[in-house]
């Protein structure tokens, strides 16, 4: 098993191998990752690391490894009133629920009830494919 406990400070060339994670298990500092194409991995990072894609790990071995965004399946909130995305913006921020924002549009991950909330406002809700980039929070640090 490789572990990963260093993230490089810039682009470290080409990497051994391409980690795809959704956005919680970018949150993951200490995890042991199962996936396809790679072999077992084992992320020591220190606590409270939060991974972004681009970013390259390196092994105690010396392995480089690059973390990429994986697509997931997504509520996409849009209006073509900025208000309306605005109060549905509260309402799903007043249940604390992991958000990316924009401009023109809100994605989180779908949930039957909250879907059911937003259907009584005025927006249009779809299902998408797409990296999640939830906002970090107030108290995370980068």
């Amino acid at each position: 098993m490789l572990i990963f406990q260093h993230r490089l400070e810039h682009d470290a060339g080409i990497p051994q191998w391409r980690l795809s994670l959704t956005a919680e298990e970018r949150c993951r500092s200490r995890h042991r990752f199962d996936k396809e194409g790679v072999p077992p991995l084992f992320f020591q990072l220190p606590r409270g690391t939060v991974l972004n894609p681009g970013d390259y790990l390196q092994a105690r071995s010396g392995e480089i490894l690059q973390i990429l965004a994986a697509p997931e399946d997504l509520l996409h909130v849009s209006s073509d009133n900025p208000l309306d995305l605005l109060k549905a913006a509260y309402h799903l921020g007043n249940r604390h629920v992991s958000l990316e924002v924009s401009q023109h549009y809100l994605r989180l991950a779908p949930d039957p009830v909250l879907e059911a909330l937003l259907a009584t406002l005025n927006v249009t809700v779809v299902t998408v494919t797409e990296p999640f980039f939830p906002e970090p929070g107030a108290f995370h640090r980068h």
